[in-house]
């Protein structure tokens, strides 16, 4: 299993990104897939999330600023974040939770957003 997330970069404040994540190794789609973050000294949060059926859960931080969505057949998620201010500078995390996995829960490599002007 693999989940290899990019679209990370330098931004200034009130500009957008997009991040996407592509799952690989999965025998069927993820039952949650989401992106955490992670700032220089502090613990690694939920940004987003979204189960294979749709439902989408937020942080406070994220809420009408970032969506999440994800497309089963390919086994990708995207994330798109809208007027990002220097707070969101942050690791990026690609997460997948297979609850038919014994394993269960997966992370990408990381994908560095600065936001800075």
């Amino acid at each position: 299993v693999q989940l290899q997330a990019s679209g990370g970069g330098l931004v200034q404040p009130g500009e957008s990104l997009r991040l996407s994540c592509a799952a690989s190794g999965f025998t069927s789609p993820p039952y949650r897939m989401g992106w955490y973050r992670q700032a220089p000294g502090k613990e690694r949060v939920l940004v987003a999330s979204v189960t294979s059926g749709g439902t989408t859960n937020y942080a406070d931080f994220a809420e009408g600023r970032f969506i999440i969505s994800r497309h089963n057949a390919k086994n990708t998620l995207v994330l798109q974040a809208d007027t990002l201010v220097v707070e969101d500078t942050a690791v990026y995390y690609c997460h997948a939770y297979d609850r038919w996995s014994s394993v269960g829960h997966y992370w990408g490599q990381g994908t560095l957003v600065t936001v800075s002007s």
